[in-house]
């Protein structure tokens, strides 16, 4: 549990969802952030995907860093770890919030025994091991929390 809290910087513990101001969209949120930051920024295909990840018939957002291009550089906060991926949840009021983020290899959304859960690839360490083959880690987000099903 230890590793993987140390894979998710999960915001929903350090701040208060009710203090937590919402967005209303994470993708021109997340744009206009780069957009501040990089002189050329460019983004990817998938650097967006809107889908359901709570299971509330809502769909919520997965931002995926790597697919951005920074001043020519892709991915300029990817590394060995690999590249942060956020995650916002929406609210039926409107607006967004992120629950989490994590540096990982990428992600499969599956249904598993009735449930979409989230097999992530990760980096070994993440898995308390020492060799080349990604970490596979599989979550079920429940309300506003990541839950850990297995490692792999």
């Amino acid at each position: 549990m230890a590793l993987l809290q140390s894979a998710f910087l999960l915001t929903a513990n350090s701040i208060s969802l009710a203090q937590q101001a919402l967005i209303s969209d994470p993708e021109i949120y997340e744009k206009q952030h780069f957009q501040k930051r990089c002189s050329e920024a460019t983004f990817g295909p998938d650097y967006i995907t809107r889908l359901d990840i709570n299971n509330d018939g809502i769909k919520d957002v997965v931002v995926n860093e790597g697919e951005l291009v920074c001043d020519g550089v892709r991915g300029p906060d990817c590394s060995d770890d690999g590249c942060p991926y956020n995650f916002y949840l929406q609210v039926k009021e409107g607006g967004y919030f992120m629950i989490a983020t994590a540096k990982m290899y990428g992600y499969d959304f599956i249904k598993r025994f009735g449930n979409m859960v989230f097999v992530m690839q990760m980096h070994p360490r993440f898995c308390e091991r020492t060799d080349e083959v990604p970490c596979e880690i599989t979550v079920r987000v429940r309300g506003t929390k990541f839950l850990t099903i297995s490692k792999k």
